[in-house]
């Protein structure tokens, strides 16, 4: 028999109204180049007030031998254990505006239940929109405005253009929670940061940035940004510094800058011209692959 799906959290008895507030959400474990979205929970929590006000039994979600939690050992005992957590926090904006923010280690199972879960909490609470972040590999220079594209249940929601068609990727929670987000009516969306291909598997502080810019574009909320705003400016400076120092990454950067510009004049599309097709969904879907593998072998 199928458990309820309120079964799968636990929620706070003092949860004020929340009615037409918006449901952020980020899941570790999936695709997120230069930690974009990674930076930007980091960001969030640091800089407002939180609490949780509901947490998933991730004892029944998770495959802790595929990736096992960090436990301390002091001289001859066992001191602690960093015990993982799927929680929702309550945070306000900078004018007190609810917003919710989920996070925690993406679920290695039950992904359906975990959606109707997710679904459930939204109807109790009336949340109006649930969005994801994160960030993709691509080949784009530092040095130039970065983009991030947007993708929605209705086509009123999408903010930021796609070069992409038609395209099969490796699943994901989130994308799976917006597609059914959306065949139940609900509103969902989320947005992607490009990051530089050579730059994916550090910290990133600029693309968690313009997930930041398109979150508050797209909800109306009033997020600090100043922090952000600092890593960024710190982290450019030092990768600026390595590139002066090495030709052969000078020579890579300018290659991309001349690709950008020239397609940036030939088209609005900053990806593609006439002579320069999308790359197919098989070569789009084996690089995430390869992302992802890479992701796993650092972890």
């Amino acid at each position: 028999m199928a458990l309820d799906p309120e079964d799968l959290f636990e929620v706070d008895s003092d949860v004020p109204d929340l009615t037409g507030a918006v449901l952020l959400h980020h899941f570790d474990g999936f695709m997120d180049a230069g930690a974009a979205g990674a930076a930007l929970v980091a960001h969030l929590l640091e800089v407002h007030e939180h609490r949780v006000v509901a947490r998933f039994d991730i004892d029944d979600l998770i495959d802790y031998r595929a990736r096992r939690p960090t436990m301390t050992y002091a001289t001859d005992r066992w001191e602690s254990y960093d015990a993982p957590e799927l929680v929702v926090h309550l945070m306000h904006d900078a004018v007190g505006t609810p917003f919710l923010l989920m996070t925690g280690p993406e679920p290695d199972r039950r992904w359906e239940a975990v959606v109707k879960a997710v679904r459930s909490l939204i109807d109790r609470w009336g949340l109006r929109l649930a969005i994801s972040f994160h960030g993709i590999p691509m080949g784009v220079p530092h040095t130039r405005k970065l983009s991030v594209i947007s993708h929605a249940t209705r086509p009123e929601l999408v903010t930021e253009g796609s070069p992409f068609s038609r395209v099969q990727v490796p699943g994901n929670l989130s994308a799976l929670l917006e597609l059914r987000l959306g065949e139940s009516g609900h509103d969902a969306m989320g947005f992607a940061a490009y990051v530089p291909h050579y730059l994916a598997q550090g910290t990133y502080p600029a693309a968690a940035l313009s997930l930041l810019q398109a979150l508050t574009k797209s909800t109306g909320l009033v997020i600090q940004a100043a922090a952000l705003n600092e890593a960024a400016r710190r982290t450019d400076a030092e990768i600026t510094r390595q590139v002066s120092e090495s030709a052969e990454v000078a020579q890579v950067v300018e290659a991309l800058e001349r690709q950008y510009d020239a397609f940036t004049e030939a088209s609005d599309n900053l990806l593609i011209d006439d002579d320069q097709p999308l790359p197919s969904a098989d070569e789009l879907g084996a690089e995430f692959e390869r992302f992802l593998a890479e992701q796993q072998r650092d972890h």
